[in-house]
């Protein structure tokens, strides 16, 4: 026990407890914030940050899968339908990076350019996903039901592509798209099939980027000591959070960290 805490680093534990205290109050900002604090604070390379942060995720969100399984507020079509589009898409991305050689100069600007369109998506769905859903219901006639399945498949196999390139898009963007397909859905029930689909999703990229020997396994077991406990604790206390508030503030942060990576 004594070499293992000896092998924690406190300054990634820190990490793990913000982003994981994070997590619990909102349910997005894992992947959007975790990345970008391992490249810029830390200065790991991108692509194992990604990976790094996959694991990380998969981890994490296993056990919000698994309450949300347990309160049935997880529709199991919803998530069979993404998975049907992001595990190919994910396997065929990994697959991509291998022939790519991820330790070149032009990958490594790749992954920095996909991170940073996704912080950008993402801040973008928290902030206009309110207002924006008004519109929708309000112009937007209801979709047939294949086509919503269709669609369905088709936002899977672009997670799939976004999330094994920069581990940033499960949350926020998930979630946002499934509004859209699924409006008449409860909220309860697209965050629970989101995070359902996000554990295998970010459990297979993960392990893609571990066979390519992306993952610093010493930085993942530091965050992980610090995010568990902290998803635990804010996940009590998240209703005292205002939504909008934080909503708003990470969505800055994320806009802020976008333009830092573009500009790098």
């Amino acid at each position: 026990m004594l070499d293992f805490l000896l092998h924690v680093d406190p300054l990634y534990v820190l990490s793990g407890i913000l982003v994981g205290g994070l997590v619990g109050m909102t349910g997005v900002g894992g992947g959007a914030l975790m990345t970008p604090i391992l490249v810029l604070l830390f200065g790991i390379h991108p692509a194992t940050a990604v990976g790094t942060d996959l694991l990380y995720a998969s981890i994490t969100k296993t056990g919000g899968s698994i309450v949300h399984g347990y309160n049935r507020t997880v529709d199991w079509r919803v998530v069979g339908r993404l998975a049907l589009g992001s595990i190919p898409a994910t396997a065929l991305t990994i697959i991509a990076l291998y022939f790519m050689n991820v330790d070149s100069k032009a990958t490594q600007i790749l992954l920095t350019r996909v991170l940073g369109v996704a912080l950008l998506f993402t801040a973008i769905s928290l902030l206009i996903r309110k207002p924006l859903m008004q519109w929708y219901m309000h112009n937007v006639p209801e979709m047939h039901p294949d086509r919503v399945r269709k669609l369905t498949i088709l936002t899977g196999a672009i997670l799939g592509v976004l999330v094994s390139l920069s581990s940033v898009g499960a949350g926020a963007i998930g979630v946002t798209a499934l509004v859209f397909l699924y409006p008449k859905l409860e909220a309860r029930r697209i965050v629970g099939s989101d995070i359902a689909h996000a554990v295998p999703l970010t459990l297979i990229a993960g392990l893609g980027h571990a066979s390519l020997g992306l993952i610093n396994w010493h930085v993942l077991t530091s965050l992980l000591v610090g995010s568990i406990p902290a998803i635990i604790v804010m996940s009590i206390v998240s209703a005292r959070a205002s939504d909008t508030a934080v909503r708003v503030t990470l969505a800055i942060v994320l806009i802020a960290v976008c333009i830092r990576f573009w500009f790098a």
